[in-house]
């Protein structure tokens, strides 16, 4: 058993100071520019207050067009970085290591707000235009230049996002890639485009900087068998310092009828990982639920809903093993209490059964 409050060492920079990590969360409240606003530093810098090991920031898309949802973060241009600069320092002051998530939404952008969404092929249900050769590689560009920009600013690192149907898993999908050039047909040919940023952000950004990977194995046409080469490919290189599993429900089994009987989650556990730390988000929601993900064999837990409803969750857990978050719905006032501002209320309140309608008067 490993203590929830014992220090992870990586192979670059700094250790976290415990096992608990925010998770990258949408919350629609920064600028329309992308940059950041007051309420989405208040929301983050609160929960390097509360206890976390490392803060991470919603995902940041790498490219205009890759923009997913309103009001998110940006890390594509120049203009971006005073506000990231200002939140790296203030996460570092309250104790907490930091991260960028570098994201790019690919067929999942909103046409109202991108107008055409690009893709790695062609797709008539949701309008996206395939990218061409040229525009891939200045793909794969941008994430390693948004990742220096987050060196610039001071944080400790970046996770490229690489789950949920975005465009990199779009990339890394047999049902979504249908490229017949080097992005695209075999697994490793989809998988390309993934290890070449990793290995563009780690051959250009400091010595010491993090790099981490979220991958999700399941929906958005992902195949489980792919995704497992990948994680254990990219784990064997010992490229990243930490592989990020978003599994929707940490104890859940597969959705693949031939694989169930175990956790999905044990799929990638049970890999060889070397220096690459190995964590999972999906419905943890408790401390008891926290220790499991760890004696299941994971080196860390990545935190989401409980860390919406409490900013300090891991000093709840800290002061008591057996703490549970409130139980759902909550108040629009719990929320603003717990530093969500005004927008990502109203996106929670779009979550069946989160927050409590409020009475009409």
């Amino acid at each position: 058993m490993t203590d929830l409050f014992a220090p992870l060492t990586f192979s670059h920079g700094a250790a976290m100071k415990n096992r608990l990590m925010l998770a990258p969360l949408t919350n629609q409240q920064s600028n329309a520019d992308g940059t950041l606003s007051d309420g989405e530093f208040d929301w983050l810098t609160r929960r390097a207050s509360g206890g976390f090991g490392l803060v991470m920031t919603a995902a940041a898309h790498v490219q205009a067009v890759g923009q997913g949802f309103p009001g998110q973060i940006g890390i594509f241009g120049d203009q971006h970085l005073d506000g990231l600069t200002r939140l790296a320092a203030e996460i570092a002051k309250r104790g907490a290591l930091s991260s960028v998530q570098l994201h790019h939404a690919g067929y999942r952008s909103p046409a109202n707000l991108v107008g055409t969404p690009v893709g790695p092929s062609d797709d008539a249900a949701t309008g996206t235009r395939a990218l061409t050769l040229d525009e891939v590689e200045r793909l794969r560009d941008d994430f390693i230049a948004a990742a220096r920009r987050a060196d610039k600013a001071g944080f400790d690192g970046v996770q490229v996002h690489g789950a949920h149907g975005y465009i990199l898993a779009a990339f890394l999908s047999p049902v979504s890639n249908q490229r017949q050039d080097r992005y695209g047909g075999s697994p490793e040919n989809r998988a390309r485009l993934v290890f070449e940023i990793i290995d563009g952000i780690r051959a250009t950004c400091k010595s010491d900087f993090q790099i981490g990977l979220r991958l999700s194995p399941e929906r958005f046409g992902q195949d489980l068998d792919e995704v497992i080469a990948v994680a254990a490919n990219v784990m064997r290189e010992g490229v990243i310092d930490y592989l990020d599993m978003s599994l929707w429900d940490y104890a859940k089994e597969p959705a693949n009828e031939a694989r169930k009987g175990r956790t999905l989650m044990s799929f990638f556990t049970e890999l060889p990982r070397g220096t690459v730390r190995l964590g999972a988000a999906g419905k943890v929601m408790s401390g008891q639920a926290a220790r499991a993900v760890l004696d299941a064999g994971c080196d860390f837990v990545s935190i989401g809903r409980a860390a919406i409803l409490r900013h300090d969750f891991p000093e709840r857990v800290r002061r008591d093993a057996d703490y549970q978050s409130p139980a759902l719905p909550v108040s629009r006032q719990h929320l603003a209490d717990e530093g969500l501002h005004p927008p990502f209320i109203a996106y929670m309140a779009g979550w069946p059964g989160f927050v409590a309608e409020e009475p009409v008067a």
